[in-house]
């Protein structure tokens, strides 16, 4: 009879423990899915970067903007055109809500080989784009800008989510999603019709 209250108890103070177990466990599981929730990024205000001169820069700066995120290069076949074609999109709707961000990449065929301050020079002698030159970054690999990281995880390529090569470009909303990528090989002013759409669109 003791033996059988004996048993009971040790039987009861194992479900407790496995209770108390269970309970925790499953409260520190779900801090950690919160705490994974609220730092999952939701647009492209939720990054910082910094521009070519090593300065932090918020890109939640760019709220309400449409915005065309682009992966640069100097020494590129397609920079002449594209730097080209850029400038005229940006002259024509800098002041309507538009703007330009381009990243340098040195990850292709070594085409963007300079220092920051070399980078600029061309980009503004040069080329004369007057919008906004970032720090050189990589975008592909365990080393790529967790901006591009969200990027690639908003908008996939044909083949795989990887940037295939310099000018792949991101068009981004005023809500500071991602709605469209295009292939290095599409010519900026090919995507005039989208960007006035989206500077038409009336924010949420």
């Amino acid at each position: 009879m003791h033996f059988w209250k004996f048993s009971n108890l040790v039987s009861l103070l194992f479900v407790l423990l496995a209770l108390f177990y269970y309970y925790h466990t499953h409260q520190f599981s779900l801090s950690i899915k919160m705490a994974e929730t609220e730092q999952t990024p939701k647009s492209i205000y939720d990054f910082t970067v910094k521009d070519i001169r090593g300065n932090d820069v918020s890109l939640s700066e760019y709220n309400g903007k449409v915005v065309l995120i682009v992966n640069v290069a100097s020494k590129c076949g397609l920079t002449q055109s594209n730097y080209k074609e850029l400038n005229v999109l940006y002259e024509k709707y800098k002041d309507k809500g538009f703007e330009i961000l381009a990243f340098p990449c040195n990850q292709f065929a070594g085409q963007e080989p300079g220092n920051n301050e070399e980078i600029q020079d061309v980009v503004c002698t040069r080329f004369k784009a007057e919008f906004p030159i970032f720090d050189k970054v990589e975008v592909n690999g365990k080393e790529a800008a967790p901006l591009y990281k969200f990027l690639k995880a908003q908008k996939g390529g044909i083949f795989g989510d990887g940037i295939k090569w310099n000018f792949t470009k991101f068009l981004v909303n005023k809500e500071g999603k991602v709605v469209e990528r295009y292939a290095p090989t599409t010519a900026p002013l090919k995507i005039e019709k989208d960007i006035q759409n989206l500077l038409e669109a009336s924010t949420s």
